[in-house]
């Protein structure tokens, strides 16, 4: 904890923003992994030292990566994060529609006769079958 308040909900609030980064759906504040407990003492350090807010981000961005982030900026390396989700909504949705359509429906030609048996294949099919009672 920081000797100063505004100093340490400053630290709390730039914590609340970074993902530890083993369990990964939780801040580093949040978390009781050691990695999360160092970064909040990184954070802390660094305040302490002076460090603005977006400064502080950026330090922890530049030894992390923004994977750091809780919401990374949409950058190109970023992209996938923040478009993935939709491509393989929109693939999954798209996939179902081409498999409903090329089901048949009943009714359809594709599950009917399309032309009936000639009379040497019913006679045919007759002498397969055998004997009717």
């Amino acid at each position: 904890m920081l000797p100063d308040s505004a100093q340490e909900a400053r630290a709390r609030a730039i914590s609340k923003d970074l993902r530890c980064v083993v369990c990964q759906n939780q801040s580093i504040d949040d978390s009781d992994a050691p990695l999360a407990r160092d970064l909040r003492l990184l954070v802390r350090e660094q305040i302490a030292k002076g460090s603005s807010d977006a400064e502080v981000r950026d330090y922890v961005v530049a030894r992390y990566g923004n994977f750091v982030l809780l919401k990374p900026p949409i950058e190109g390396d970023t992209l996938l994060l923040w478009l993935g989700p939709f491509a393989i909504l929109l693939l999954g949705g798209t996939g179902l529609i081409f498999w409903q359509r090329r089901k048949p429906q009943p009714g359809s030609a594709a599950t009917s006769d399309a032309a009936p048996l000639t009379k040497a294949e019913r006679a045919e099919l007759d002498q397969l079958a055998g004997p009717q009672d």
